[in-house]
């Protein structure tokens, strides 16, 4: 984990945090804590506890993580705030907000980075990242705007961030016996959310007990609750251990976060963890993953979801060259059956409609351990 070394930094409500003990120290932290409660809070911050604020700056520079109060401007792409039970509230201009700083990669919506000062910047994602904007897809309305109103600060001074509230995740004991499956995809938005969970439908219905994670992503909990919805007896992901995105993570702490997601779900005595994998196989983050010696060990299956029959073809070379247990290929191309027929020319790993995989009978034969269906171009 990193270490912060930012130095205790006066606040918005005068003076350094830390000792002092007035009343007038105390009517301001009343008064600031009141003002949180009125605000809208976001789904990365659903871990944070706010009786840990003890004051707000602007002298600080934000990292990613790092938790902020801002004032919605004008409303853009995003209108609504994820809340951390799931519920989407509209946002008002003058609406006050807690979120957190991140980096956002969906070549769907935005690229955006965080910031090098606490200014004005936009609201990147529905579940609460405020960044600066550096490139968006056309078909995008410009983000939301928003001005912090301040960095959350504790008493000592430092900035909140939330890897300081990240839950511990219970650690596996001894060898596993769970299968891990995972479920990645040539690009964002090629089915992989309604291909994870229908399998995880599909493996329940046939008297499985099954757990599910993403670990990779910005933050949201559509993909946990539809986890959860499919039947996972536990749905867990990265905002659990401590991101509020991944994307720009440290290479490093993201893969042992990642193996400790898949440990903690294993630790609940499941008997298939499902794994999601955010973005497609070019992004940062998923190609580290997948090429790392580790995570490929654990897995005993993959499944692909492609938006189209060429983008199955080439991905399902791309991971053939990494040795990974692809099993079949799903998503969004399924809807089609001409790119079915396409794909299925083209694959000697079978093309399976998403809507096969809530059958008991075709999930448990896709996640089967055991060798590898062979993956190559048919001559």
């Amino acid at each position: 984990m990193e270490t912060r070394v930012d130095a205790p930094t006066k606040t918005l409500n005068g003076g350094f945090r830390g000792a002092t003990t007035s009343a007038t120290s105390t009517t301001q932290s009343a008064v600031l804590q009141q003002r949180l409660a009125r605000s809208k809070r976001s789904f990365v911050c659903r871990h944070v506890d706010l009786s840990s604020v003890a004051g707000l700056s602007r002298k600080v520079t934000p990292r990613s993580g790092d938790l902020l109060l801002a004032t919605v401007n004008e409303l853009g792409h995003h209108s609504r705030l994820e809340s951390p039970h799931g519920r989407r509230a509209l946002m008002y201009p003058g609406d006050e907000i807690i979120v957190a700083y991140g980096a956002r990669y969906a070549p769907d919506q935005f690229e955006a980075v965080v910031p090098e000062s606490v200014g004005p910047c936009d609201l990147v994602a529905g579940g609460g990242i405020a960044a600066r904007v550096v490139a968006r897809h056309a078909s995008v309305k410009k983000a939301t705007s928003i001005t912090p109103i301040g960095v959350l600060m504790d008493v000592a001074g430092y900035p909140l961030n939330v890897r300081r509230f990240a839950p511990e995740q219970p650690a596996q004991r001894g060898a596993s016996v769970a299968q891990i499956v995972a479920v990645v995809g040539t690009s964002m938005n090629a089915g992989k959310t309604t291909a994870a969970a229908s399998l995880i439908h599909g493996l329940v219905s046939g008297g499985l007990k099954v757990g599910a994670c993403k670990i990779t992503g910005t933050g949201s909990g559509g993909d946990i609750w539809s986890m959860r919805d499919a039947g996972a007896a536990v749905a867990l992901d990265f905002t659990d251990v401590g991101y509020a995105t991944t994307a720009g993570a440290d290479l490093g702490e993201l893969e042992a976060s990642a193996h400790s997601l898949i440990d903690g779900v294993t630790a609940q005595g499941v008997d298939v963890v499902v794994v999601e994998i955010a973005d497609g196989l070019l992004q940062r983050e998923t190609a580290a993953l997948l090429n790392s010696p580790r995570m490929a060990q654990r897995l005993d299956a993959l499944m692909l979801a492609a938006a189209d029959s060429m983008g199955a073809i080439m991905a399902a070379t791309w991971l053939r060259e990494r040795g990974l247990p692809l099993r079949a290929v799903t998503g969004l191309l399924t809807s089609s059956p001409l790119a079915i027929k396409e794909a299925q020319q083209q694959l000697d790993v079978e093309v399976v409609p998403t809507r096969m995989l809530l059958n008991s009978t075709d999930a448990t034969r896709i996640c089967h351990r055991g060798p590898a269906i062979s993956i190559g171009a048919v001559s």
